[in-house]
């Protein structure tokens, strides 16, 4: 059974001002939820830069070497045909074909490790913090076993919280 201490808030602002106390404070957040981006907010959480962009691009450029190779063998080794005259390497007309398998691989790629990364998948069952965080409230979250229940509820309540519940999942 895991226990989260959640803390609503009304406005945007007075999270990011909250978020700042409390990282201040030295108290660990488990996250943050919003019901849209706030900019600056992964910086005040303390939070590094996604990867996603280095991944994409690594499975881009093995779809493109990939396609390439492929295409090469094809029209050089194992089925050779002079067609129209061309060469057998005729690389300009490679060229579309290894631009869209390019995007298509780093496109997929990037969004199973985009999944994997967040945890989401098809079978779990996400886990709803506060369902009023969809639609117009903002929650910062805190794990029960890692920081002190009393020290978080008065940190939140004094920057600006105007709820501090506890969630429970198995």
């Amino acid at each position: 059974m895991e226990k989260f201490i959640v803390g609503l808030f009304d406005d945007d602002e007075v999270l990011m001002k909250a978020v700042k106390a409390v990282r201040s404070a030295g108290v660990k957040i488990h996250d943050v939820l919003t019901p849209y981006p706030i900019h600056g907010l992964d910086g005040a959480m303390g939070l590094k830069d996604s990867r996603l962009h280095t991944v994409g691009f690594i499975a881009g450029a093995a779809g493109a070497i990939g396609t390439l190779a492929f295409i090469i063998w094809t029209t050089t080794v194992s089925f050779p045909h002079n067609i129209g005259g061309k060469p057998f390497l005729a690389l300009p007309a490679y060229v579309p074909i290894t631009f869209e398998m390019t995007v298509l691989s780093a496109s997929v790629t990037m969004v199973i490790a985009f999944f994997a990364r967040c945890g989401l998948s098809l079978i779990k069952e996400p886990r709803i913090f506060d369902e009023r965080t969809t639609d117009d409230k903002f929650a910062m979250i805190f794990s029960a076993d890692e920081v002190d229940s009393n020290k978080v509820r008065e940190l939140l309540k004094q920057n600006g919280a105007i709820e501090v519940n506890e969630k429970s999942f198995d």
